[in-house]
């Protein structure tokens, strides 16, 4: 449920959503202007690479870009490029996510950044459970065994429907209904592959596989659920500051319950993000600031909710515009 405060700010003023890119936004130096201006941003970089027991500081910002790319580091990585952002807002604008944010939300990995943002989870926890789910991930299936593909053009049911076509006697599924005309599907290569000559053969703009070393998203990825799952037992979680949208659910959430389920159900499951930003908007969301590396999220909410205005935030010369934002939402 939506609380009365996030409900009261969209009448108010400007409501903020904030959300946090998922795999595939990382690039060797991100976050490095953050943290050569701002001590604050140096203490996330410092207690990410402590709780890791890894200098993965360095990988960020200096590569080689196919080692940042491992999925064990791109998740922790591009968490912590996020939260130095939060964190720059913090201690530069009085950014308070309390007060000034009517709901947070990421994508896939993004998750675990909306959550440290939120104060639901601790840094160090958010890095080492990172750090399980992309071992997890990556170890769900054999290296060759599965892929995804991108399939843009059509719509989701569309896409969806291709998918279930394709299987056959293998798994393929839609993991990424990431905005209109834009959806993911991810399986078995050979069913990957026959949802790309569907998908083709049905008037898709274009139908590509994605560079990727797993199949995310997807049913595959079970055993990296229970992974996760015995993994989210182990740590401390708080109620979030604002709700979270959930992948899984496109639907705020705010128990530690509901998160770990959450989390859990979202390592098979399909993201939502274009149902997500569709809700957000609806109940008055009309700003979604991306905190962390790229574009990507700003781009598909400009699609999504073509009104609202859109901004990403990654680097010291971005946060005037966040402040003139965060004046409207005052």
């Amino acid at each position: 449920m939506i609380g009365e405060d996030s409900e009261l700010r969209a009448v108010a003023g400007m409501a903020i959503a904030l959300t946090f890119p998922g795999q595939g936004s990382q690039t060797p130096g991100m976050g490095k202007s953050l943290a050569e201006n701002f001590a604050v941003a140096r203490r996330v970089f410092e207690e990410v690479d402590d709780a890791l027991g890894q200098h993965l500081s360095q990988v960020i910002w200096e590569g080689p870009a196919d080692e940042l790319s491992l999925t064990v580091n791109t998740q922790p990585a591009l968490m912590a490029v996020s939260l130095a952002v939060v964190r720059v807002l913090e201690s530069e604008s009085d950014l308070d996510v309390a007060e000034d944010v009517a709901f947070v939300a990421g994508h896939s990995l993004g998750e675990y950044s909306a959550l440290a943002a939120a104060g639901a989870l601790t840094l160090a926890d958010t890095a080492r459970l990172l750090r399980v789910r992309g071992e997890a991930m990556q170890q769900a299936v054999p290296v060759g065994e599965g892929a995804m593909a991108a399939l843009l053009g059509l719509e989701f049911k569309e896409a969806s429907a291709i998918a279930q076509e394709a299987a056959q006697q293998d798994v393929c599924a839609a993991a990424n209904d990431n905005g209109p005309g834009q959806v993911v599907v991810s399986g078995h290569v050979a069913a990957v592959n026959r949802a790309i000559a569907i998908a083709q053969a049905r008037g898709a703009k274009r139908a590509i596989l994605l560079p990727v070393s797993a199949p995310f998203h997807c049913p595959l990825m079970q055993p990296a659920a229970e992974r996760m799952r015995a993994a989210l037992a182990s740590v401390s979680m708080a109620d979030p500051l604002v709700p979270v949208f959930a992948n899984v659910l496109a639907a705020p959430i705010s128990s530690p319950a509901d998160i770990r389920d959450a989390l859990v159900a979202q390592v098979t499951g399909t993201v939502r993000w274009r149902e997500s930003v569709t809700a957000m908007a609806q109940e008055g969301v009309d700003a979604f600031i991306e905190l962390g590396a790229g574009k990507v999220l700003t781009g598909l909410a400009k699609r999504i909710a073509p009104t609202a205005r859109g901004l990403s935030v990654g680097a010291p010369d971005d946060i005037a515009g966040f402040l003139s934002i965060l004046a409207l939402a005052r």
